[in-house]
């Protein structure tokens, strides 16, 4: 969320940045309501102000006028908290702004290749997709995973079954035994202050799935990624200084209705409804947010190179970027079956955006300021499946297990 006097007082300068970001900054809407709100404001003050005067004066004939004056302020009141209202939902849906060394452009197209890694192995034989590796041992079950929850959920069985769990429990002895992240277990449903504080509501509330509940005027919602649980863990506090970097690390099931992605994706496991990832989150000071993206990426990376997959690192451009965020870098990981690179992980840096909407602090020599709020997947487990899968896929349809992974699958050479 961004400040209001910042707006109104660099309304060109937000006008143009937010045009880089697909989003039309409606100045003239956006003053009106403002000078709207302000104006209300102001005379329900002055009406206060005139109550409080008589209030103090022991004449009776005060006390019709006193009464009047409150109906009025009452009105008054209920005006300014209707165009409040309307001023919130479209400052709330505004996105943040990028940063200036963010590649700009309407969409993927003016993304920035930053670099590639590994080699892509060159098969003897046609590489067969995860799909088909899936369906011959019949580990990849989505017959069984139809007939129980529809499309896009998948039952993994035996071996593939082992190999997500290996992969969950080998990043997270990662990320917290040489990277030092703490681990946590949290909770899979959120409130609606959660999910509006990094950013999924309520502009993508159409991608979320909503709890049913009966005679409770709370909404809960299922974790679309436990960004939303780690990052508030923070809303409305004060951290003193030290205390900073925070860095906290979760695998979790997330859930998603996936709304914007009809027709894509739709066999196999890369767009699922229900999906393991372990999440990475760090809460800095704002100055400290490039370095901790650039130590963010590093970490994420590291899980590819130790398990010896090509993958590629870019970053997006100001079009293609999530709502939250002020810069990204996404890693894909290379898919045989597809000849291509596919995302695995991307990872933010939301300035003090999210902050301001969660209302999160720290403490500084000269009182008090907005933390800073990265997040990155560290990676998703079900695309490293389908990764590991075709990448060190044989000719028979077995799967040889990389070196690092062993000793969390039984010390199994293939499957």
């Amino acid at each position: 969320m961004h400040n209001i006097k910042d707006l109104k007082k660099n309304l060109n300068d937000y006008r143009k940045k937010l045009l880089n970001r697909n989003f039309d900054f409606k100045t003239d809407f956006f003053v009106s309501l403002d000078e709207e709100n302000r104006r209300l404001i102001t005379k329900k003050e002055k009406l206060e102000q005139e109550k409080k005067l008589l209030s103090k004066s022991k004449d009776k004939s005060n006390f019709e006028k006193s009464k009047k004056l409150s109906s009025e302020i009452s009105m008054i009141a209920n005006e300014q908290l209707i165009v409040q209202n309307k001023l919130n939902d479209f400052l709330h849906v505004i996105p943040n702004i990028a940063l200036k060394d963010v590649p700009v452009g309407k969409d993927e197209k003016s993304n920035k290749l930053i670099s590639q890694n590994g080699k892509i192995k060159n098969f003897e034989f046609k590489p067969k997709s995860h799909i088909e590796l899936g369906l011959g041992n019949k580990d990849i079950d989505f017959e069984t995973s139809i007939k129980l929850s529809g499309s896009r959920f998948v039952v993994l069985k035996n071996k593939v079954a082992l190999l997500e769990r290996a992969l969950i429990n080998f990043m997270l002895d990662v990320h917290t035994n040489e990277f030092n992240y703490q681990e946590i277990s949290p909770p899979l449903i959120v409130n609606d202050e959660a999910m509006f504080g990094t950013g999924q509501l309520p502009k993508f509330e159409d991608d979320q799935f909503e709890i049913k509940l009966e005679n409770s005027t709370e909404r809960k919602f299922l974790i679309p990624t436990a960004e939303v649980v780690l990052t508030n863990m923070v809303r409305q506090s004060v951290l003193n200084q030290n205390q900073l970097p925070l860095r906290l690390v979760a695998a979790t099931p997330c859930f998603r209705k996936e709304a914007g992605s009809y027709g894509k994706d739709t066999k196999g496991m890369f767009r699922q409804h229900q999906f393991y990832k372990v999440e990475l989150v760090s809460v800095v000071e704002p100055k400290d947010c490039i370095s901790e993206l650039d130590r963010m990426l590093k970490c994420a990376k590291s899980i590819l190179e130790k398990l010896e997959l090509p993958f590629q690192i870019i970053q997006l451009s100001t079009g293609d970027m999530g709502f939250s965020a002020e810069m990204t870098y996404d890693i894909e990981v290379w898919i045989p079956s597809e000849k291509k690179y596919r995302e695995i992980s991307s990872c933010s840096s939301c300035g003090t955006f999210q902050a301001r909407r969660m209302s999160a602090k720290y403490k500084t020599p000269n009182g008090t300021d907005f933390v800073g709020t990265l997040n990155g997947s560290g990676l998703a487990v079900g695309r490293l499946i389908i990764a590991i899968l075709e990448n060190n896929q044989n000719e028979d349809g077995s799967v040889t297990m990389p070196e690092v992974l062993k000793k969390y699958m039984k010390n199994l050479d293939k499957i």
